[in-house]
C-alpha cells in the first residue's frame, strides 16, 4: 500500500517537469519550413527581434538560410540581416548562402543586386571575401548607378577586410574611374572609398590633380549632402597652381556654406580656409571673411552639441583669421538657458574678438556671468575680465574697477578670483594701478581668502609691494602661524615674499625672516621648499647685494598666450576642421592609434622610395663619393652651422680619461691584443684622469676604464696602477648576470711585471657566454664587476654604453626594415629628445655608423624636417630600429623599436650621449 501511494505521488509531481509544447524555437522551424513566405516572415521577424534583444538564435542558421532564395524582396533583406550577424559565429555555414548572393548579383531587379552585393561586403570573413570579387567587378560596371554605387563601398570594406585583394584585383583603378562616372551619387561614393582607403594604405591611393578636380566640382551641387561632405574633404588635398585657381575653386564652394546640414558648412569652410593661404588679393580675402561670417553665426542656433562643435571650430578659425568674425562679438553673448559647456566656449571667443571699441559693453556681459549661479562659470567670467585687462592695455583701467566692485561683493569664489587676474595685471602693468592694494588687504582682515592659488596670488602681492603696505610684516606673520598646513604653492610664495620683506625692510623682519628660513630648511620635509630656502640663506648671509639683484630683480611683462597655437599645429588643425582634432584642439595621429601607427609606416615607405630613386639618378663623382655618405648630401640640413670635426682615432689606451661606464662610445681604437698588457700609455686625446677606484683604505691598485667595441670584439679597457709596495702580476675578472649576457675570459689575465707605482693598460674581450637577468627582472645596462689582483679583491659597476655591443652587420634591408616596424606594436615604441646636435647630417650618419648604427632610408616631414631611419644588431642577435626626426636648432627627436625587452628602451636612455 505505501508503495503504491509513493508512485502516485511521483507521477503527480513529474507532470510539472513534463509538457507536450516543443518550444519557441520548434515553432519558429516549422514555420521557417512551412513554404509559405508570409509565415516565413513573420518567423523571421521574430527571430531578428529575439536577436536585437540579445537572444541567440543562431541555432536556426540553417532554417533562414534556406528563405534566402525567396523572390520576396523583403523576406530577402531579413535574412540577409540574419546572415549578416551570424556569419562570424557561423563562417562554414555562411558558406552556404555564398552561391545565393552570387546568383542574386545578376538579378534583373537591381535592388536585389545591390543588397546581394552590399551583405557580401559587410560580412567580414575571409572565406566569403574570396567570392566577392567576381561579383564586385561585374557590379562596379552595372548599367544602374544604384548598384554602382553600392559596390563603390563595398571595395573600402573588402579593402579593410583583405587589402593585398583589393590591389592585385584592380579594384582601385575600378574607383578611380567610377571619378568620371554621369551619376554625382556614384562619384561621391567613389571619392569616399578612395578617401577611406587611402587612410589606411601605407601608399599614396587618392591623389588630387586638375583633372580630377574638375570632376568633383561637377558632381558637388547634385550629389547628397553627405555626399558633398566627402567630396568637399577631398578637395581640401589639392594644391591650386596659382592664387586666381585658388579664388576660382573658392568661388565654386562658397554656395555650400548656404547647405542647412552643419558638416556641409564645416567641410567647405574648411576648403576656404585651406585656399586663404595661398590667395593673394585683399579684396578677395574680404569677400570670403563676407560670405564665410553668416553660416558660421547661423551654427550658433542649432542644437547645444552642434554649437559646441561650431565654437570649438570658430576658435581655430579666429584665431587663423580673425577678421573672419570681427564684427560678430555680440553673437556670442551667454544665453540663461545656454549649457556650461556652450558657455565656457563662447567666453573664450569674446576673449579672442574682444576691441577697444566694445570692452564697455563687453565688460558688463562678464559682469553679469560673475553673478550666476555656476561656480565654474562665474570663475571663467573673472578670470575673463583679467584676460581682456591683460591684453587690451587701454582698457585695463576699466578691468580693475569691475574687478574691485566684485571684490567688494564678498562672494568668496570671486573674491579669489579677482585677487588671483589683480595679480596678473600687477604683472603686466607694473607701478600703475598699486592703489587697489588698500581694498585688497582689507579683504585680507576678513578671513575671505582659503583658496590655494588666492592665498599665493595675495601673498605674492604683499612681498612684491611690501613697502607700500604698512601691515605687511602682520600680515606675513599671519600667513607664516600655519605654515606647515599651507599647500606647497603657498609655501615657496609665502617663503619668497618674507625675503623680499625682509630685503626692503631689513631692520624689523630680521626675525621674521628667520623663522620663515627655519620652517623652510629644518622642519619641512619637502625638497624643493628645502633647496629654495638654502639657496635664500645663503644668498642673504654671503652677499646681501646679490640677494636683492636676484630676489627683486625687475620681472618680465607677461602677455595672454592661454588660447594661442602654435602656428604649425593652428595649420594642423584648420586642415582637420569639422573632424574631432579640432574639437580636441590635438593632431588625430595622439588620440588615433591606427593613424599614428601608419604615419610612421608611410613615412619609412616615402624614405625608401627616394632611396630608390636616388640610387637610380646618376652617380656622383668619385671625389665627391668620398666627402659625402649615401645617406645625405653634405649640407647643413639641421641648421647647426658649419660641420663639427671627425673624431681622431685614438691608441690602446685613448680615452680611458672617461670615466668607467660614463665616456661616450668612441671610433674603434688601434688594434690590439687582447688580454695583455702593455706600457705604453696613449699616444693622443686627453690626460688618463678620473679614476673609478679611488686609492683608499689599503687597497693595492687605482682603476679607470671603460667598455667599448673595437675590432669586432666587446672589450673592458682599463688602466690599472700598482699601489702597493710589491709588484702586481695578474688580474681575475668576473662579471655579473647582465642584459647582453657579457663574460671576462676564464683565467687570470696578465700584467706582466707591474712595478710599484706603475701603470698599465689592458684590453679584456668579453664574449657572450655569461648568464641572463631573472625574468622581471629591470631592464638595466650596469654590470656588476668583481676583480681580484695579488692583494686583495675589489667591485664595481661599469655601465655598458649600447654602442659596445652592436655588431658590424646591423644593417638590416629596407624591406624587412618595414614589415619589422610594422609588426611590432606601438607600445613597444620608446621616444626621447636631444638637444645640442653639431654638424650636419651627413657628418652625423658617417659617425653613427662608425657606431655599428646603419642608415636605411631617409624622408623629410611635411615641415621639411629631415627623417632618417638606422638600424642595428647587438650581440645576442637583438634588432634595433630608429627613427631620428631633425629640427633646426640642433634638436632631434628619437622613436626606437624593437622585439627585445628593454633594447629599445636602452637606446632611448643613451640616445643623447651616442649622437654627440
Amino acid at each position: 500500500m505505501a508503495s503504491r501511494i509513493t508512485n502516485k505521488a511521483k507521477e503527480k509531481g513529474s507532470k510539472y517537469f513534463t509538457t507536450t509544447k516543443k518550444g519557441e524555437i520548434y515553432d519558429l522551424q516549422q514555420d521557417l519550413e512551412s513554404g509559405k513566405e508570409d509565415k516565413q516572415k513573420q518567423a523571421v521577424k521574430k527571430i531578428i527581434a529575439a536577436m536585437t534583444v540579445g537572444k541567440d538564435v543562431s541555432v536556426l542558421f540553417p532554417n533562414v538560410v534556406k528563405c534566402i532564395t525567396t523572390q520576396n524582396i523583403e523576406l530577402k533583406k531579413l535574412v540577409y540581416l540574419y546572415v549578416m550577424n551570424y556569419a562570424k559565429s557561423k563562417p562554414d555555414l555562411a558558406i552556404l548562402a555564398v552561391n545565393t548572393f552570387v546568383q542574386d548579383t545578376e538579378s534583373s531587379n537591381p535592388l536585389i543586386r545591390a543588397l546581394a552585393v552590399r551583405t557580401m561586403g559587410c560580412i567580414r570573413v575571409e572565406k566569403i571575401s574570396e567570392y566577392l570579387c567576381p561579383p564586385l567587378h561585374r557590379c562596379l560596371k552595372d548599367p544602374d548607378p544604384y548598384v554602382r554605387k553600392t559596390a563603390a563601398v563595398c571595395v573600402a570594406k573588402l579593402y579593410d577586410i583583405n587589402s593585398e585583394r583589393v590591389v592585385h584585383q584592380g579594384f582601385i583603378d575600378s574607383l578611380l574611374q567610377l571619378l568620371s562616372d554621369s551619376n554625382p551619387m556614384v562619384v561621391a561614393n567613389a571619392v569616399a572609398a578612395l578617401s577611406e582607403i587611402d587612410e589606411n594604405s601605407a601608399e599614396p591611393v587618392f591623389q588630387m590633380t586638375a583633372h580630377t578636380l574638375k570632376k568633383l566640382l561637377a558632381a558637388l551641387n547634385e550629389c547628397t549632402e553627405w555626399g558633398q561632405v566627402f567630396i568637399l574633404n577631398s578637395l581640401g588635398n589639392y594644391q591650386p597652381q596659382t592664387a586666381r585657381e585658388a579664388e576660382e575653386i573658392c568661388d565654386r564652394v562658397t554656395p555650400r556654406l548656404q547647405h542647412a546640414n552643419s558638416a556641409v558648412v564645416l567641410a567647405a569652410v574648411k576648403v576656404i580656409m585651406r585656399y586663404m593661404d595661398l590667395i593673394t588679393s585683399r579684396e578677395a580675402l574680404r569677400n570670403l571673411f563676407k560670405k564665410m561670417s553668416p553660416p558660421l553665426v547661423t551654427l550658433l542656433s542649432k542644437e547645444a552639441e552642434i554649437q559646441y562643435v561650431a565654437l570649438r571650430n570658430i576658435q581655430l578659425i579666429v584665431q587663423k583669421r580673425p577678421g573672419v568674425l570681427a564684427h560678430q562679438i555680440e553673437v556670442f553673448y551667454c544665453k540663461y538657458n545656454d549649457p556650461i559647456y556652450v558657455k565656457m566656449e563662447k567666453l573664450e571667443l569674446m576673449i579672442m574678438l574682444i576691441t577697444g571699441p566694445k570692452i564697455d559693453k563687453v565688460l558688463q556681459e562678464f559682469k553679469e556671468y560673475a553673478t550666476e549661479a555656476d561656480v565654474e562659470f562665474v570663475r571663467k567670467s573673472v578670470r575673463a575680465i583679467g584676460r581682456c585687462a591683460v591684453k587690451l592695455e587701454e582698457a585695463a583701467e576699466r578691468c580693475i574697477h569691475v574687478l574691485l566692485e566684485l571684490i567688494r561683493s564678498r562672494i568668496t569664489y570671486v573674491v579669489h578670483e579677482s585677487i588671483i587676474v589683480i595679480k596678473d595685471i600687477f604683472r603686466k602693468y607694473p607701478g600703475r594701478y598699486e592703489s587697489i592694494i588698500a581694498t585688497l588687504c582689507e579683504n585680507l582682515e576678513d578671513d575671505t581668502i582659503d583658496e590655494p592659488e588666492a592665498k599665493a596670488a595675495m601673498i605674492w602681492i604683499i612681498g612684491e609691494y611690501a613697502e607700500r603696505i604698512s601691515n605687511a610684516p602682520d600680515l606675513l606673520e599671519a600667513f607664516l602661524d600655519n605654515f606647515h598646513d599651507e599647500p606647497m604653492e603657498v609655501q615657496l610664495q609665502l617663503l619668497t615674499a618674507t625675503v623680499k620683506l625682509f630685503l626692503k625692510k631689513p631692520k624689523s623682519n630680521k626675525a621674521l625672516v628667520q623663522d620663515a628660513l627655519n620652517m623652510a630648511t629644518t622642519e619641512s620635509d619637502n625638497p624643493d621648499l628645502r633647496d629654495r630656502g638654502f639657496v635664500y640663506w645663503r644668498l642673504l648671509t654671503t652677499n646681501p647685494e646679490a640677494a636683492k639683484a636676484v630676489i627683486l630683480a625687475r620681472k618680465p611683462l607677461i602677455e595672454d598666450d592661454s588660447a594661442s597655437l602654435d602656428r604649425a599645429l593652428l595649420d594642423d588643425l584648420i586642415a582637420n576642421l569639422s573632424t574631432l582634432a579640432s574639437v580636441y584642439h590635438k593632431p588625430p595621429e595622439t588620440f588615433v592609434t591606427k593613424l599614428r601607427r601608419l604615419h610612421k609606416v608611410k613615412s619609412f615607405q616615402q624614405a625608401a622610395a627616394e632611396q630608390v630613386r636616388s640610387s637610380s639618378s646618376p652617380q656622383p663623382s668619385a671625389a665627391a663619393a668620398a666627402s659625402s655618405s649615401s645617406a645625405a648630401a653634405a649640407v647643413d640640413l639641421l641648421s647647426m652651422g658649419a660641420p663639427a670635426p671627425a673624431p681622431a682615432a685614438s691608441s690602446l689606451g685613448g680615452g680611458l680619461d672617461d670615466l668607467l661606464g660614463l665616456g661616450s662610445s668612441a671610433p674603434a681604437p688601434a688594434p690590439v691584443a687582447p688580454a695583455v698588457a702593455t706600457d705604453a700609455g696613449p699616444s693622443s686625446g686627453p690626460p688618463l684622469v678620473n679614476y673609478v677606484l679611488q686609492p683608499q683604505g689599503g687597497q693595492g691598485m687605482a682603476l679607470r676604464g671603460r667598455i667599448t667595441r673595437m675590432q669586432g670584439q666587446t672589450c673592458m679597457q682599463l688602466a690599472v696602477k700598482n699601489l702597493l709596495s710589491s709588484p702586481l702580476t695578474k688580474l681575475e675578472i668576473k662579471l655579473d648576470v647582465n642584459l647582453f649576457r657579457l663574460a671576462a675570459p676564464a683565467g687570470a689575465v696578465s700584467l706582466g711585471h707591474l712595478a710599484p707605482g706603475q701603470e698599465t693598460h689592458v684590453a679584456v674581450p668579453l664574449t657572450q657566454t655569461g648568464g641572463a637577468p631573472p625574468a622581471g627582472s629591470a631592464v638595466s645596462s650596469v654590470v656588476r664587476v668583481a676583480m681580484r689582483s695579488d692583494a686583495e679583491v675589489v667591485y664595481f659597476d661599469a655601465q655598458v654604453p649600447l654602442t659596445a655591443v652592436l655588431v658590424e652587420d646591423g644593417r638590416v634591408e629596407k624591406a624587412a626594415y618595414l614589415a619589422l616596424w610594422r609588426e611590432l606594436p606601438d607600445t613597444a615604441e620608446r621616444t626621447a629628445t636631444v638637444t645640442g646636435l653639431q654638424g650636419n647630417l651627413s657628418t652625423l650618419t658617417q659617425m653613427l655608423q662608425s657606431r655599428n648604427v646603419f642608415f636605411v632610408a631617409r624622408t623629410k616631414t611635411p615641415d621639411d624636417n629631415a627623417v632618417v631611419y638606422y638600424s642595428a644588431k647587438t650581440v645576442t642577435g637583438g634588432v634595433l630600429l630608429v627613427e631620428l626626426t631633425f629640427s633646426a636648432g640642433g634638436a632631434c627627436q628619437s622613436c626606437a623599436k624593437s622585439r627585445d625587452e628593454g633594447l629599445a628602451e636602452l637606446w632611448s636612455a643613451q640616445v643623447a650621449q651616442t649622437l654627440h
